[in-house]
């Protein structure tokens, strides 16, 4: 096809990842190939390339002879148990794409970020976080991706563009960063023990304001910046547009559950849930669900991270409304929209859900 864009989608069974890949996928004028660890996709019309982002030579041999690429879109991630050990393996990786891609036909790279270039995943920081922010002492890989796609863009035709969202809501399963999920399992085992929904955070954090991003408008966003001759070598917070605290969203949750909320509880997930499997199993059983193994639906590090935020969480969006993408979603109804969509897929149990 004439004028047709090559997406390449690093990291596309992520959480991330997999939605951009699906909505590129809707678009006549791209075609897309995905890559990750496993060549699972099962989109049609998207090619799917297996290949370990770390090995260098691997990369150049999978990725390398794909010349026709014009946008990168690069949304992978290997998790390490400190912010330090995170640096090295992740700005390998992204180098090693860029080794392999950038051929005659690039036109734009895409790098996802988030709000830890503002240093959110630290302690309290200067809110609404704003793109023009000033960078904070290292380590953050993110801010080392940055500057290292920045280099080598340097008298090159492509351009580059950074995509910030807050906590990213989506349905992927198998992912270590998943609140949305790990938010249907927590409710969904609270209510088959008989247990009311109780926020299982630190005191502090039930009260602050933080925000969220849909994975859909996330998605879209990302291909607008890339396709935006306006949007060139800029970076963007993207968010849903709306702000809250768990303090009113927690009963509008409990109530599409149809289940009572008791009072807030510090409750370690990662501890207290770890012995669910069998209960996990169990429910499974009564509700003839899909067999999806618990370790692939228990993102409870991460909820204890989030959840863990006894600050406020937010930045201002309104550099990418100024440049054009308007698109908004309201929080709420993203999150009983992804738990239909869990319902639907057999994850979770359809019990008759109650919505004012």
């Amino acid at each position: 096809m004439a004028g047709q864009k090559v997406a390449l989608v690093a990291g596309a069974n992520g959480v991330v990842g997999r939605r951009l890949v699906e909505e590129l996928a809707t678009l006549d004028d791209w075609r897309v190939i995905g890559v990750g660890r496993r060549a699972n996709t099962s989109i049609p019309g998207v090619q799917m390339l297996g290949v370990d982002l770390l090995d260098a030579t691997d990369v150049a041999r999978v990725i390398g002879s794909h010349l026709e690429v014009t946008h990168l879109f690069y949304a992978a991630y290997q998790d390490r148990p400190t912010w330090a050990e995170l640096v090295p393996p992740n700005v390998a990786m992204l180098d090693n794409v860029l080794n392999a891609v950038t051929g005659p036909a690039l036109r734009h790279v895409s790098l996802m970020q988030g709000y830890k270039v503002y240093g959110g995943h630290l302690g309290p920081f200067k809110t609404p976080a704003r793109e023009t922010d000033p960078y904070f002492m290292p380590p953050e890989f993110m801010v080392d991706q940055q500057r290292l796609l920045e280099a080598r863009q340097q008298g090159q035709p492509w351009s580059w563009s950074a995509m910030r969202p807050a906590v990213v809501g989506g349905t992927a399963l198998g992912n270590p960063l998943n609140l949305v999920v790990a938010i249907a399992v927590y409710a969904s085992l609270s209510k088959e023990a008989g247990l009311p929904l109780r926020f299982p955070g630190k005191p502090g954090a039930y009260d602050k304001i933080v925000e969220m991003t849909d994975t859909g408008l996330l998605a879209r966003a990302t291909i607008w910046a890339a396709t935006n001759p306006e949007s060139e070598n800029q970076a963007y917070n993207i968010n849903n547009g709306d702000v809250f605290r768990w303090r009113e969203m927690w009963p509008l949750i409990a109530e599409y559950f149809d289940m009572e909320v008791a009072p807030p509880l510090p409750l370690q997930l990662a501890t207290v849930m770890a012995d669910k499997g069998p209960a996990w199993q169990a429910m499974q059983e009564r509700h003839d669900l899909a067999r999806i193994p618990y370790k692939d639906v228990s993102s409870w590090a991460f909820a204890d991270f989030v959840w863990s935020w006894d600050y406020d969480m937010f930045a201002d969006g309104s550099k990418a409304r100024r440049h054009g993408f308007v698109e908004h979603v309201q929080t709420s109804a993203m999150l009983f929209a992804q738990f239909d969509q869990l319902r639907a897929a057999g994850v979770i149990p359809c019990w008759t859900a109650r919505r004012t």
